[in-house]
């Protein structure tokens, strides 16, 4: 049998095989890759956002709200009024984008919420003349181009976007375009990097049409709508504000978090950007550094740190904390002394001396609570009590033995004592004595002893026989 070679030409085929290779994990790639960015700028100009309502009658009802919402956090600061843009499907679109473009460098925002659609449902005529209307495919590409020239305008000025979306409306065919027009806003703005709030569904009934009256910010029934079916009132548009508000302190904490950037670079670099850092020594070095220690002085060492011995000299130290200022409205940095007073050796010890079989030590519990700010507060809690002493075993008890402690806390269910309301065990244990003379009611004999009940009975019973 003989076996014919035909030559290939494999440079073709590997290029081809390499290039489906690179398209498939290059997505993968760019999906696991973390961006580690926050939406909002971490360093705003003076360490304040300037945010602006952008819309229409919708947005001035929102604006009021924002106001009120965003009123004690310094960190923010709400224009005063809005940014008028009458709707996108006016006629006067194109000359309300130049002045949204004017207003933009004047208030050189870094954040702007978008509401706009109350003028929005009217037909529209293209750059060729054509008219279309409302919801008809022409209608929709146009709608959807002057919101991505709107997305993208503000997205030039590096302005952190928020589109809020129109809530349910009283009529049934304004409510259809309605949802026509917010299934187009969430899906440009996504495309556009900004972002969507849904408020249709906090606004909606439970089968999703519409109603004057719903819960407000506080959870009471309350009227929400005006009575044109379309615009809010005060109450609707806190509830309104709500939602934004909720969405921008979530990335206001993002960016907050992108501030704390670690230094980067050598020891050099570091020491002429940060000259006063805490230099750490390495633990791997030993004490002195020079491994020049001899054994009986690190034995000697160890045993006074196992014993705890060595005692603590006073010190005074610093620390830089960033607050911001409610008059100014800045970030400042506030230098705080930490004084730590001289601790004697013998305290040190009993602090930390260990438990062992020949020597008792007093039993304390670790307390932790947090606070704002990201701190952590801890305290040991030690119950004393001198030996002899009432009650001496019962407050030598850990907090978290406490019955108090395991009950309400806890959960747990203590071992009820014999003869006590908590007693279920069986059989029940025999009455007291003390108690067998009391056949007859003291209250109806009047008898208080047991030979006057005893007297009583003994005279019924011999009437009877006779």
């Amino acid at each position: 049998m003989l076996f014919r070679f035909r030559p290939v030409r494999l440079a073709p085929v590997l290029v081809a095989l390499c290039a489906v290779v690179l398209a498939v994990a290059a997505p993968a790639a760019a999906q696991d890759e973390p961006t580690g960015t926050s939406f909002i700028n971490p360093f705003p100009p003076g360490d304040v956002y300037n945010l602006v309502i952008v819309g229409d009658d919708l947005a001035d009802g929102l604006l009021g709200g924002a106001r009120e919402v965003f009123q004690r956090d310094a960190r923010v600061s709400v224009r005063q009024a809005p940014l008028p843009m009458n709707g996108l499907m006016r006629p006067s679109y194109h000359n309300l984008i130049v002045q949204v473009e004017e207003d933009l460098k004047a208030a050189a925002p870094q954040i702007a919420v978008l509401m706009m659609g109350s003028w929005d449902r009217v037909s529209v005529r293209d750059a060729s003349g054509r008219r279309h209307r409302v919801g008809s495919d022409g209608w929709r590409a146009e709608y959807t181009a002057r919101v991505d020239r709107l997305l993208k305008l503000l997205r030039r000025y590096n302005v952190a976007v928020y589109w809020a979306g129109l809530p349910p409306a009283r009529r049934y065919d304004f409510n259809e375009d309605v949802q026509m027009m917010n299934n187009i806003l969430r899906e440009r703005a996504y495309l556009n990097g900004a972002k969507y709030i849904d408020v249709y569904a906090a606004f909606a009934t439970e089968s999703g049409g519409y109603s004057a009256y719903g819960p407000d910010v506080t959870g009471k029934n309350r009227l929400l709508r005006s009575g044109d079916g379309v615009y809010f009132t005060w109450e609707g548009n806190r509830k309104l504000a709500y939602f934004v508000d909720r969405e921008v302190r979530r990335d206001l904490a993002q960016a907050q978090a992108d501030r704390a950037i670690p230094l980067d670079g050598g020891e050099a670099e570091q020491a002429k950007i940060n000259p006063d850092a805490v230099k750490f020594q390495d633990p791997k070095s030993g004490a002195s550094g020079d491994g020049n220690e001899t054994a009986d002085a690190s034995k000697a060492r160890q045993a006074q740190a196992a014993d705890g011995a060595g005692e603590q000299k006073a010190d005074t130290s610093r620390i830089n904390l960033r607050i911001v200022s409610e008059e100014k409205g800045t970030e400042e940095v506030v230098t705080v002394e930490l004084v730590r007073p001289a601790i004697p050796a013998s305290v040190i010890a009993l602090v930390t001396r260990r438990e062992s079989a020949d020597r008792l030590s007093q039993i304390g519990e670790a307390v932790l609570d947090q606070i704002p700010g990201g701190l952590t507060v801890m305290s040991t809690v030690a119950l004393a009590a001198a030996p002899g002493t009432p009650g001496a075993a019962r407050r030598r008890l850990a907090p978290s033995q406490a019955p108090y402690f395991r009950v309400l806390f806890k959960g747990e269910r203590l071992t009820p004592q014999p003869g006590r309301a908590d007693d279920t065990s069986w059989p029940r244990p025999e009455p007291p004595p003390a108690a067998a003379y009391l056949n007859e009611d003291p209250v109806e004999t009047g008898a208080t002893t047991a030979a006057e009940v005893a007297e009583p009975a003994a005279k019924a019973k011999s009437t009877r026989r006779r």
